[in-house]
């Protein structure tokens, strides 16, 4: 156990997604939160939170630094880092905006405005125990006795039954969607599993961002790659794009196409294309994006 908190490199399972929700006695469902995932090893007197690719979040959360106070043995926990906005639901803008702060002073004061939460869905290990080898319900029964929910720590709530109606009610909401998981599913860190499914009101998929086309002062576009070593040319994408945001990466006279895209031929071009995520209704048959908009730049990639 004390090894795995030294060597801090456990890999979240991932999820599979589905057009419906799974209406089965063999499944729970969750709410989907639009957040980073994130896993939190936890033991007296130390919080040590890490993304996908491993990297430290506290340095950006600051205030998440006590979750460990409301953990009553050593342990380490799935879950996700957001930041609710004044409606209460998951802010991503929020949570974009303060991953790519470096200025000690502005996290700072971002912490105190709007301070970050941790929602714990899972739990790996408990004083020494490996408990991804226990069915998914053992493992929920134990995170709720080992967690005690207070200030940024909290647990996902479940329910068993229903999941059409919870997945329609997320959409009336405005919420991202839900989270569904068997009964009976065994963690397997660093794999995508068919036990574990999200179902989205919107689609989202990351791209990689190759550079962006000024076309004036208020409209922007980026250039969309696949997520290759040489990426693909994927299109554009203007709604939700900032001349800000769009200016903050290094640049280069390099194309990372092939050739130069037809549309393409003012664009300015990344040096190392940031990963990004884009929301759209639906692919058409040609392959472009409905009602594409941009949703953020991922820095856990």
């Amino acid at each position: 156990m004390m090894n795995l908190f030294e060597a801090k490199g456990i890999r979240p399972m991932l999820l599979t997604e589905r057009r419906e929700p799974i209406e089965s006695a063999g499944w729970l469902s969750e709410l989907k939160l639009d957040g980073i995932r994130c896993i939190a090893y936890l033991r007296p007197g130390e919080t040590d939170l890490r993304n996908k690719r491993n990297l430290l979040l506290l340095p950006g959360f600051p205030e998440l630094n006590g979750l460990h106070e409301g953990v009553r043995v050593p342990c380490i926990l799935d879950g996700e880092l957001i930041i609710a906005g004044a409606d209460g639901k998951p802010d991503f803008e929020a949570l974009q905006a303060r991953s790519m702060m470096s200025d000690l002073s502005r996290i700072r004061l971002a912490s105190r405005q709007s301070p970050a939460s941790y929602v714990a869905f899972d739990i790996l290990f408990r004083d020494g125990n490996d408990l991804t080898v226990l069915p998914l319900l053992a493992r929920k029964r134990i995170l709720q006795e080992t967690v005690s929910e207070r200030g940024a720590l909290a647990v996902s709530r479940t329910i068993e039954g229903s999941a059409k109606a919870l997945f329609d009610l997320t959409g009336e909401q405005g919420l991202e969607g839900i989270v569904q998981k068997r009964k009976e599913s065994l963690y397997h860190p660093g794999r995508r599993s068919p036990d574990w499914v999200k179902v989205k009101n919107l689609v989202d998929e990351d791209f990689l961002a190759c550079g962006y086309i000024a076309k004036d002062e208020q409209i922007t576009s980026l250039v969309l790659g696949s997520m290759h070593s040489t990426p693909h040319y994927q299109g554009h994408v203007t709604l939700g794009v900032s001349r800000n945001a769009a200016e903050r990466f290094s640049t280069t006279l390099n194309c990372p196409f092939d050739a130069i895209p037809p549309g393409c031929e003012g664009a300015v071009w990344y040096r190392d294309p940031p990963v990004c995520t884009v929301v759209y209704m639906e692919r058409t048959r040609a392959g472009g994006m409905r009602q594409a908009r941009f949703k953020g730049f991922r820095m856990d990639h």
